[in-house]
Order: C-alpha cells, then sequence, then structure tokens
C-alpha cells in the first residue's frame, strides 16, 4: 500500500500542510468547544484524537484530504481546510475549519481557494460540494463569496441536515 502525505501548499499568509501531533491539542480545543457543533462536536478528547486520525487516514484511502492550516508568521494553528470523501458522502467535498481568534480575517477564503484550486488542477476534478450547517451563516457567506451556488439540502449518516452548495466548474471560473 502506499500512503499519500499531504502536499504542501503556501498561500499569502498560510500554509497548507500535513499534520503534526503538535497539532493536536487547538484541535481538541476547537472540538470541545461549540463551534463544532457544524462538523459533529462538541466531541471529547479521545474522540478528536480518532476523529484526527481519521483525517490522516482519508489521505491515504483516497490520495487527498483536509491540510492543517499554519499561520506563516506565527506558526500558529489557524483550523484545516481541504478535500474531504468519506463513506455515505453525496460528491467530493471542499470544507474548512477556522479556529475563532483567526475569524473574520480572510483566512479561510485564501486557504479554500487554494483548496479548490488543487482540487482543479491538480486532480483534474470538475466538481466539488460544500456541505454547511444552515445556522453557519459565516460558512455560507464563504461559499457564496466562492461563487458556489444552494443546491438543495443533504440528511448526513449520522442524522444532520446540511445545505449543498455547489462550487462552479473550472470553465465557470472566469
Amino acid at each position: 500500500m502506499t500512503f499519500t502525505v499531504a502536499p504542501t501548499i503556501e498561500t499569502e499568509r498560510l500554509i497548507l500542510r500535513d499534520y503534526k501531533e503538535l497539532d493536536f491539542e487547538p484541535f481538541a480545543d476547537f472540538c470541545a468547544s461549540e463551534r463544532s457543533a457544524g462538523v459533529g462536536g462538541p466531541t471529547t478528547r479521545a474522540e478528536a484524537w480518532r476523529g484526527m486520525a481519521m483525517m490522516i487516514g482519508h489521505w491515504h484511502l483516497r490520495g487527498y484530504g483536509m491540510w492543517w492550516l499554519e499561520e506563516k508568521s506565527t506558526g500558529r494553528a489557524v483550523g484545516r481546510a481541504g478535500l474531504w470523501f468519506p463513506e455515505g458522502w453525496p460528491a467530493k467535498e471542499l470544507g474548512w475549519v477556522i479556529y475563532d481568534q483567526f475569524e473574520g480575517k480572510g483566512m479561510a477564503y485564501e486557504a479554500a481557494m487554494a483548496a479548490r484550486n488543487y482540487a482543479y488542477d491538480n486532480l483534474g476534478w470538475k466538481t466539488l460540494i460544500s456541505l454547511i450547517s444552515k445556522d453557519n451563516l459565516r460558512s455560507i457567506a464563504l461559499a457564496e463569496r466562492m461563487k458556489a451556488h444552494l443546491d438543495g439540502t443533504w440528511t448526513s449518516p449520522t442524522g444532520n441536515v446540511a445545505l449543498i452548495y455547489h462550487h462552479p466548474i473550472p470553465g465557470e471560473l472566469e
């Protein structure tokens, strides 16, 4: 079996990179907070550990996945963003999570655009969706800023209802 390591992508302010064990503490803090409700939280530390391991495993099983986001200027963990397609999902997804101290600074947009460009330019994908809780107004605004359009709802295998935002195909991006 070949193991895929997340390639490093640099943007103006961020490094999108593979996971490191030192990323666990800020991730566990996020998972324990109410801010994680849109991605299955709040969770315990043990569940957060399994969630982090699952994201690492996704790279190995699918050859793509979520990147850890690091602020270039400080080295601090900002959140995660990337590509996601676990069993039971309706299509390949572009997702993002930004920790509260970094929210409202355009970092989610910067990371999500880098991940979407990677999917289209490096993987040759023609479509992507983002699944967003109807209460997550910031993520809805970000999807719309990225020119994604609302295309119904979807109920996850765990019973959570999400809005489906379809991202424009590469030819529609100009």
